[in-house]
């Protein structure tokens, strides 16, 4: 990966499953960039089209005449995308360098002076898209590549006039972040996920170390102060950096002041200097929203009152403020998008009235996100609660089947959809089914739907006016949502 470079400008990329969420933001970065841009994909879609209004030729499927017509001088392939892919295989019997999705979103991001790079197991899309905005609102004009759709981007990236500062979505996955480049790093959170490519927690903390070794010494890292898995991760960095001979980054730390959790910095054992602190003080809620104090240095700046709801949003908001602040923003730009965000795509979006209730669509898939999203929509004035759960791949609902039910089993009402997975062949023996019999054998309430009809029967049998329904997952399911309230854009 090292000893890959960007073509020059006007060379020709193919991008091979340009469809997905991450690649078509690429492909729109890289035409923006000087490049011609040219892809397939298995079925063409919204996304697609709206390459294709932008003039990127499209094709539908996957061949080897693809290659033959276009003459790339580089491909691109997402991680869902193997060796046996038949425009991969033309490309190198043609001699045609090929990279992976991860690796040539680091050759973009070296191309700027300046890059944010926002990691962490949740939250990563909405502190992503916080950040950009309060730059933006600042005027430093950012580069940003998202995991969603934001309106204010009528999409998932934005351009850059001034190319000084890049902001973009660290996934873990595969470990892709390690072929970044940062000079700011931000670590959300740390929790056990993607279990079929990490073996064990250790070795997840482990993988966020050598992300965070890759920043320069003169570096920003970015964390709470209150997650015990980043200060593991962090005691690790310190002695990997010791044996080195180097310094730490500069390190910033954000937390809530109202949690115990605080104790994490407290029992971190080693001595460490702190460069900065952002805090948010006096956190209570209004009709489910959530309003607090930001401080910095411990002296107040602002008073924000945001308009999406949950703790967990408090924390994002705090890291996307120090991420944002250590680059050039204002607290005043910042201030203002924290009072006015509504959220991106898919994370607590209020799609609209399904008989009189109200529908929330989020992609909490993992259980401490369920849980976290759950106790959010409980904070919203309500008369019912009605659950539609999705989970995210077998291998993940096989390994942490016990975090899922105890994330969902206080539930008032919940029906699960089968699992959804796009990248297992071969899927393990675990259903929903199982998930629902096994949270009413501990006294809850579930239900197992095997077809979509199933799920809205049940809506129709409970669901009013005043109820909220909430509906978790992956996209699958929330197309499912937008079905129910006939809401036909991401961008309304």
């Amino acid at each position: 990966m090292n000893d890959w470079q960007l073509p020059k400008a006007g060379s020709r990329i193919f991008f091979v499953g340009i469809g997905g969420i991450s690649m078509s933001g690429l492909a729109e970065l890289a035409q923006a960039d000087g490049f011609v841009i040219a892809g397939s994909d298995r079925h063409l879609t919204q996304r697609t089209a709206h390459l294709a209004a932008k003039g990127i030729q499209l094709y539908e499927g996957h061949s080897a005449n693809w290659i033959d017509r276009f003459q790339p001088d580089l491909l691109v392939h997402t991680a869902a995308v193997h060796a046996d892919n038949p425009e991969w295989q033309r490309a190198l019997e043609q001699g045609i360098p090929v990279i992976d999705r991860a690796s040539f979103l680091g050759l973009i991001n070296r191309t700027y002076p300046r890059v944010i790079n926002i990691s962490g197991t949740h939250g990563k899309t909405t502190t992503t898209a916080l950040c950009a905005l309060m730059l933006i609102e600042a005027d430093l004009d950012p580069a940003v590549h998202l995991g969603a759709e934001l309106r204010q981007f009528h999409g998932t990236v934005r351009t850059s006039q001034k190319r000084e500062i890049m902001v973009s979505e660290a996934c873990e996955y595969m470990n892709s972040f390690l072929r970044f480049h940062s000079t700011t790093a931000a670590v959300l959170n740390i929790d056990y996920d993607h279990v079929d490519c990490f073996a064990d927690l250790d070795d997840v903390v482990r993988s966020f170390t050598a992300f965070t070794d890759r920043l320069p010494d003169e570096g920003l890292l970015i964390m709470p102060d209150f997650d015990r898995q980043v200060m593991r991760m962090l005691e690790a960095l310190s002695l990997k950096r010791q044996e080195q001979k180097r310094s730490l980054p500069r390190l910033v730390f954000f937390g809530i002041e109202d949690t115990a959790a605080e104790q994490a910095l407290v029992d971190l054992p080693l001595a460490i200097d702190i460069s900065a602190t952002y805090n948010g003080r006096d956190l209570h809620y209004q009709q489910g929203m959530p309003c607090f104090t930001l401080c910095y240095q411990g002296e107040p700046v602002c008073q924000i009152q945001m308009r999406v709801p949950g703790r967990h949003n408090v924390a994002n908001a705090l890291a996307a403020a120090a991420c944002a602040h250590q680059n050039g923003a204002d607290f005043t730009s910042i201030g203002r998008v924290l009072n006015s965000f509504q959220g991106a795509e898919g994370r607590f979006t209020d799609v609209g009235q399904y008989q009189g209730a109200r529908v929330i669509a989020d992609y909490a898939h993992h259980p401490a996100a369920a849980r976290v999203t759950f106790a959010a929509a409980n904070l919203l004035p309500h008369r019912h609660l009605w659950v539609v759960f999705q989970p995210l791949t077998f291998s993940r609902t096989k390994v942490l089947f016990d975090d899922y039910v105890a994330a969902l089993k206080d539930s008032e009402a919940i029906i699960f959809s089968e699992i959804y997975s796009d990248r297992e062949s071969q899927p393990v023996q675990v259903s929903s089914r199982m998930l629902a019999d096994r949270i009413n054998e501990l006294g809850g309430h579930a239900w197992f739907a095997e077809k979509p009809d199933q799920i809205r029967q049940w809506l129709n049998e409970r669901a009013g006016p005043e109820d909220v329904i909430l509906v978790m997952g992956p996209e699958n399911i929330r197309d499912f949502a937008d079905q129910l309230t006939g809401r036909t854009s991401h961008l309304q």
